[in-house]
């Protein structure tokens, strides 16, 4: 069997995914999609209840697949998976739910695909869709190990109602973690913990959101070199309810705590509280352990590539990397343009490639 008589198999069947399908499929060649989740929209269904996007609906989706509604709201969690469901099946592409992707092993000029099932997929190209929200970073203090309040990630955050009447502290000082302490401070006693003080992007500037201007301007589409000396801190979108928040003390924030012990936590000046939960907004890590049997990640479990094209393995490329080619690369507005680049040398590789053993 010739090389291009396999697939090319797609990891992940969120926004990163969907769009790597449409690009393959585009280029002539015939993308199988294998999704670990029970439904083709990626993290979108696990996030917290009320999370809406930060870009109004005209800039939060694919070339040519416009959301239904009003352009200029700001979707919900559910519409926005909903959309997602929808733009998979317009696409009719092969996408196989339940199919977790365990390790990825090079075979000639193309790659053995296993899941969790035990399957074994060969493949004439692979693309690394999982995106940027895979994996939660818990950050690990003195005395964590002791405490006995409650600790989870924003991962496995879902609403306020389990913490009315609780003494609640939240890490982290990004979108997520301000916005859930501040529907937390309604029914809680709250506190937000940063490391500094908390950094505000207006979400509408001269009547037009934010979005707007970064398309108009070109800063969507600025190098990712450049984008990390621009962008050193978190930046939380606002239309001033936030900082209204915090600067009136409805939220408190302090310094970041420096330890815990068994029921509390312990502040920078020594300052022993009670607590009764911990919530991290610490982000996340690309999950693409997956590759490590293939040699493809750094010491640090990232991936080793420029512009999303691997620099180990021909026939290997990802999408959705946070600033991975632009400000805007694991976003729904932004996915697809990258999806065209990475697809392009991956369709020579693939069309290029001599004939290989497959099924």
């Amino acid at each position: 069997m010739t090389a291009t008589a396999l697939p090319v198999i797609v990891v992940g069947a969120g926004q990163s995914g969907l769009a790597a399908a449409r690009a393959v499929r585009d280029a002539g060649l015939h993308p199988v999609v294998l999704e670990a989740g029970d439904r083709p929209a990626g993290s979108w269904p696990h996030y917290y209840d009320s999370l809406r996007v930060f870009s109004p609906a005209r800039y939060s989706a694919m070339p040519g697949f416009p959301m239904d509604g009003d352009p200029d709201r700001y979707p919900t969690r559910e519409e926005v998976a909903d959309y997602l469901d929808h733009y998979a099946q317009h696409l009719g592409v092969d996408i196989r739910t339940h199919t977790r992707v365990s390790a990825v092993e090079a075979d000639g000029t193309g790659f053995i695909v296993h899941t969790a099932h035990g399957d074994a997929h060969p493949a004439a190209g692979l693309v690394a869709a999982s995106g940027s929200f895979g994996s939660p970073i818990t950050p690990t203090l003195p005395g964590q190990e002791s405490f006995t309040g409650e600790l989870l990630h924003v991962a496995g955050y879902r609403n306020p109602a389990p913490y009315a009447g609780r003494r609640v502290i939240v890490v982290g000082g990004g979108n997520s973690g301000v916005q859930i302490a501040d529907e937390l401070a309604a029914v809680a006693d709250l506190t937000l913990a940063t490391l500094a003080p908390v950094h505000f992007l207006p979400q509408v500037i001269r009547g037009r959101d934010l979005h707007h201007w970064l398309e108009v301007t070109g800063f969507d589409h600025l190098p990712a070199a450049w984008l990390r000396h621009i962008v050193r801190k978190p930046l939380v979108l606002d239309t001033g309810h936030y900082r209204e928040a915090i600067e009136s003390g409805q939220v408190e924030r302090r310094a970041m705590f420096t330890a815990f012990d068994a029921d509390g936590v312990v502040w920078a000046d020594g300052e022993r509280e009670h607590v009764d939960a911990v919530v991290f907004a610490t982000g996340y890590r690309p999950n693409v352990d997956y590759l490590r049997p293939l040699g493809a990640l750094d010491e640090n479990g990232l991936p080793l590539h420029v512009d999303g094209i691997s620099t180990t393995h021909p026939g290997l490329v990802y999408l959705g990397l946070e600033f991975q080619r632009s400000f805007s690369s694991n976003t729904i507005r932004g996915v697809s343009r990258d999806a065209d680049y990475v697809v392009g040398p991956l369709a020579a590789h693939v069309q290029q490639a001599p004939a290989i053993i497959g099924l």
